[in-house]
């Protein structure tokens, strides 16, 4: 969705693009939020010279990751944040592309950022009065979704390192390759962000007052914190799988153990029987009626004392 916010003689004002564009000059604050998928909108971005190219250019390319770049008294802003409708774009974290100079502030979403409802939110309680307080708003809220979700993987693998012994690996192998293919996703995005949001703190911007420069900083510590607890749960989802994997495998070994266990046992056993079995003469006792029984005891027997053996040597509980 396209919209303008504008600061009318101090008041905050949600409008029309055509309507803000005619009441824009000489007030304190324009935000324009743009619809990447909305042709005619970026359309008087990409004639908008006072923009430099190479932001413009920026501004709409498809495939972004977080950055800063400082340039003819403004910044270009690309971050990441949670996406607000999932079924939209499968990847869990949508980037918002913003140019901000002195006074105004134009920002691109090609899918629907969670961030920006709350910041909209902001602009129209009065909260957000410069690009400055704009940007940092952003990374607030950006910051605020993403710390739950990150925190969330460490205890869902919490949960799964407490379950190791009482649920099938298998199942457990699944989670822990979802849990570390999420962390590695979050990361990859998180780290740079963390990079861009110290780099704009660093500038000294005439539309960013101490406050401002305040608050970047703080979202990027929790953007670097959240990259380290992402490391961390990286590198424990590691160290689980190989764990589940050597449970797997010793699963195997015990239970063909168990089979070449049984095979012993019945190994002398068959032996016997199939030399009895043979259709020759002269097979011992093969006409007396008690043979069977006692081809039937002595077998037994043999089975017995080589299980016996096998639990005398602790094979069995191996």
């Amino acid at each position: 969705m396209t919209v303008a916010y504008l600061l009318l003689d101090g008041t905050p004002q949600r409008l029309s693009l055509e309507e803000a564009e005619r009441l824009a000059p000489g007030q304190q604050f324009l935000w324009l939020h743009l619809d990447g998928r909305d042709e005619a909108s970026l359309e008087k971005v990409r004639a908008d010279e006072s923009i430099p190219l190479a932001a413009r250019s920026a501004l709409f390319a498809h495939e972004t990751r977080p950055r800063c770049t400082v340039m003819n008294g403004g910044a270009l802003i690309n971050l990441r944040g949670l996406g607000s409708t999932p079924a939209d774009d499968p990847d869990p974290l949508v980037s918002i592309r913003i140019w901000t100079e002195k006074g105004r502030a134009i920002t691109v979403s090609f899918r629907n950022i969670a961030a920006y409802a709350p910041v909209a939110d902001r602009f129209m309680d009065g909260r957000i009065l410069d690009p400055g307080d704009l940007i940092s708003a952003i990374a607030d809220e950006i910051t605020d979704s993403l710390d739950p979700d990150v925190a969330a993987l460490g205890d869902r693998l919490d949960e799964i390192e407490s379950a190791l012994d009482g649920m099938p690996p298998t199942k457990l192998r699944r989670q822990v390759a979802e849990i570390r293919s999420q962390a590695i996703i979050y990361r990859r995005f998180i780290v740079p962000q963390r990079q861009a949001l110290e780099r704009i703190a660093q500038n000294e911007l005439s539309w960013l007052d101490p406050a401002d420069h305040v608050h970047l900083r703080e979202a990027a510590d929790r953007c670097a914190r959240m990259a380290e607890e992402l490391e961390a749960v990286r590198e424990r989802s590691a160290l689980a799988h190989e764990e589940l994997t050597d449970l797997r495998a010793e699963q195997l070994d015990r239970r063909s153990l168990l089979i070449s266990i049984v095979a012993l046992i019945f190994l002398p056993v068959t032996f016997v029987t199939g030399l009895l079995g043979m259709n020759v003469e002269g097979i011992p006792f093969a006409q007396e009626r008690w043979a069977f029984w006692g081809v039937f005891a002595f077998c037994a027997l043999i089975a017995a004392a080589v299980g016996l053996w096998f639990t005398v040597t602790r094979w069995v509980n191996r």
